[in-house]
Formats: structure tokens, sequence, C-alpha cells
């Protein structure tokens, strides 16, 4: 057999793997991406050996700077990955041990269960503060719609039916909510994701004088206070997945949201609502009609929600009938993060763009909202301020809204005496309830689309994102 090419695990066989194993096995195709990191974590393995007397201090130089040469190498498009040798890891050994001797001793007190532990942590560190960056940039793109669109007013919609008007100031502001718990989600998950693994083996640690504390210090795995932070169990260490799937899940609820907002964003721009023009840079046209400017953006948004959302089926499937500790199947649980992490960042950075360029339209908006069945519901509260209980009140309105169909007569029109003889409670001021300024106006509580609490709610993602 070729040690060459098996110097990890070869001495146990006395026949070669298979062509065919070698490219079903190999993973390095999509691990190579973990180089920075595997190296990172190579660095501050080798010099915690020196630490506690493992390696001389000139092997460790040796080693650390062999490292070097080889992540520029990687950086710089000059490396060459073999298959045969599986992973991302052993790439880098077998180079780093063919130019540098005291190489051989770097794997020493560590698997490679433990190493991809630590790498992969490392990468999620990053991945999250990336994902985090790119909410930020979305946020901060609807608030500056919503803050240049204060006084413009559209129907909410229930049931995509037309519900009670509210600014569309408050309707995104209801998506920078959704974007402002994710980026919390994503900070709860860094936290988890900041402790190390390192030093756990495959399974029980190792019966040499190591230092876990050393390595988690180096490699940043500490907390507020610059105490290490590590692994508690080695087997645990190396079998959990957890932080895979809440990474996944993650982003399929930034992406769930994502696609909420293309989907309100495809009806606003249709001629149907018209609430909206899209920019060009983020529409297509059809091959075959030349009228059409089609919400691809958008539409892909919605289409790539699904495969984020299959990152956390595919993650779940994997270790869900595993034993402890590691078993071959995990080697499958860095695609879907990696996808699920490019695909969220990517839409993200789409919908920023998109926003960017996005055109209200405010003559449409007023069209839409300027409907007396909207208002429905505050002339049903004009009633309860007048001591109508709720319910009473509820079925006067409705009689009314039926009576209004029937006379083919907008609500706020109905003659007053007639309007009566449905509930007598009315008033010659009952149409006054009738102005979506005075319904905005009147909502300034907590939560509500009042203009003064647009303005708080403005004010608070600003200075969160500040």
């Amino acid at each position: 057999m070729d040690e060459k090419k098996q110097a990890t695990w070869g001495g146990r066989f006395a026949e070669e793997p298979a062509e065919r194993m070698i490219r079903f096995g190999e993973s390095v195709s999509f691990d190579a991406r973990l180089a920075p990191y595997d190296i990172r974590g190579s660095k501050a393995h080798a010099r915690m050996l020196g630490h506690v007397g493992i390696l001389e201090a000139e092997e460790v130089d040796a080693i650390c700077r062999g490292l070097d040469g080889v992540e520029k190498e990687i950086a710089n498009g000059d490396f060459t990955w073999d298959p045969a040798l599986e992973d991302v890891h052993m790439n880098i050994e077998q180079v780093l041990t063919a130019r540098v001797p005291a190489a051989a001793k770097l794997h020493t007190a560590r698997s490679r269960n433990d190493q991809i532990a630590t790498d992969m942590r490392l990468w999620f560190r990053d991945a999250l503060a990336e994902l985090r960056a790119a909410a930020g940039t979305a946020m901060s793109a609807l608030l500056d719609l919503a803050d240049a669109n204060r006084g413009v007013a559209i129907p909410g919609y229930t049931h995509l039916q037309r519900a009670q008007p509210v600014s569309l100031a408050h309707h995104l502001l209801a998506y920078v909510e959704m974007f402002g718990r994710d980026r919390e989600r994503l900070a709860e998950t860094a936290r988890r994701a900041n402790v190390c693994p390192l030093g756990s083996g495959a399974i029980a640690g190792t019966t040499l004088p190591i230092d876990r504390a050393f390595v988690a210090r180096e490699l940043g795995f500490v907390d507020e206070k610059g105490e290490p932070r590590l692994t508690g169990n080695s087997m645990d260490a190396v079998a959990d997945r957890d932080l895979f799937i809440e990474f996944a899940n993650n982003c399929a609820l930034i992406a769930t949201h994502l696609s909420r907002i293309a989907e309100d964003l495809i009806l606003w721009s249709s001629r149907e609502f018209g609430f909206a023009r899209l920019p060009d840079a983020y529409a297509t046209g059809s091959s075959l009609m030349p009228q059409k400017k089609n919400p691809d953006s958008l539409e892909l948004i919605r289409g790539k929600c699904a495969r984020v959302m299959g990152a956390v089926s595919s993650l779940l499937t994997l270790v869900k009938g595993l034993p402890l500790t590691y078993n071959r199947d995990l080697q499958e649980d860095k695609l879907p993060v990696f996808e699920a992490h490019a695909l969220a960042v990517d839409s993200l950075l789409v919908l920023e763009g998109l926003v960017r360029g996005l055109e209200i339209e405010p003559d449409a908006c007023r069209a839409a909202v300027d409907d007396p069945l909207l208002l429905a519901t505050d002339l049903v509260d004009y009633l309860v301020a007048k001591k109508v209980p709720f319910r009473k009140a509820h079925h006067y309105v409705g009689e009314l809204v039926a009576l209004a169909e029937t006379s083919r007569c907008p609500l706020n029109e109905l003659p007053l005496a007639e309007a009566q003889t449905v509930c007598p409670e009315l008033k010659k001021d009952w149409t006054e309830v009738f102005s979506v300024p005075r319904a905005l106006a009147m909502r300034e509580r907590p939560g509500m689309p009042g203009p003064e609490q647009i303005a708080a709610r403005l004010r608070h993602w600003r200075g969160l994102l500040a």
C-alpha cells in the first residue's frame, strides 16, 4: 500500500481503497474551505504541545512557519488537493510533513474528530457574524424605505382581503421586527458555538498532559471575562451536531421571513396592487412577451427558502439514529450548513439591493386605502365609546355594511336617517370615523401604527443597528 496516500490509518490495511471508494468517501471537495480554520487550530495545538513540553520550541516554530506557507499557497490557489487523502486535514498534514519533519508529531493528542469539531466551531463563529451583518443591512434598507414613506397608508390584509388601514412604514417595520429576532437568535447561537472541543480526541481524550484551556485561549474560545470555555464531555464534543441543526434552523427562519416579504413585494409590484415599482436591476423580462417585468429576484428568494429548509430536515434525519460517538455519516453534516449559510446571506443581500431601489407609488396606495369598509372596525369602536356592547355594535356595523352593499352606496355615504333604522345609537358625527389619518392618529399605543409609535420604532431599530 502507498504509505504516503494513507499515512493516517494505512498501517492496518493490506489493500488500498478502491478508486470508487476514494471518490465516494472524499470530503475535500467541500471541506477545503475550512483550511484557514484548520491551520489556525493546528497552530494553536502545536503551541499547546510546546507549552506542555511534548514539542520543542524549535519544532513549534518550524511547524507554524510551515503552516503559514501552506496557508499562503491555498490562498493563492497554488495548493493541489488530493481526494485520495480524503479531507482538508490530511491534505494539509501530508504536505506539511513532507516539508517539516517535526510535523509528524503535530497530530499528537488529537483526532480528526475533535479537529473538525474545532474547525467547524471557528467557521460557525464567522458565518454567524456574516449572517448578522447581512440581516443588519437588510434591516437598514427597510428602515430607510419606511422612514421615507411615513405618510403613506395602505390597506392591511387578513386572508388576503382588505382589513384595516396601516401605514406602509408599519408594514415594513413588521419585517424589521422579524429580522431583529433573527439577529438575536444568531447571537445566542454564536455564544453556544464559542466552546472549544479540541482535546476531546475521538471519544475519551488522551493520557498525555495536554492543556485544553491553553488552546481555548489561543483560539478565542473565552467568555466575557477572558476565561476559557471548554466542552464538558469528550463523547458529546465529537458526536454533537446540535450546533449544525440550530444554525441551519436559524437560516431557515431567516429564509422564511425573506420568503414572506418577497411574497408581499411581489403582490405590491403587480398591476393589481400597484403599490410599488421594482428596480430594473432586480427584475427580468420575458423571452416571448416584451411588456413583461418579472419579479425574478423575489421569486428566487422564495424558491431558495425551500433549499434552506431542506438543510434542517437533512441534518435532523442524519443524526436521529446515530449511536455515540463518531460515525462516518457525520461527514455529510457540512454541505447543508454551508449551503444554508450561502443562500441566506445571498438572499439577504439581494433583498437589501432590491429595497434600496424600490419605488413606492403613493397614488395607488391612496386609492386602495380610500375604502370606507377598512374603517368598519373604527365604527364599532365609535359605538363602544357610546356604551354600546361590543357584540351588539359589531352586529350593527355588519348590518350597515350589508345595507350599503344592497344600496350600492359607500358605507360612509349612507343617509343618517337610513343608517339609524339599523343602529339608533348613531349620531350625526358618525361619518367622522371614516378618515385614515384620524384612524392612525387614534392608534398611539405601544405596537400600533400611530405616527409617533412609528417614529419611536424607527429610532429604536436605528439605535440597535448603530
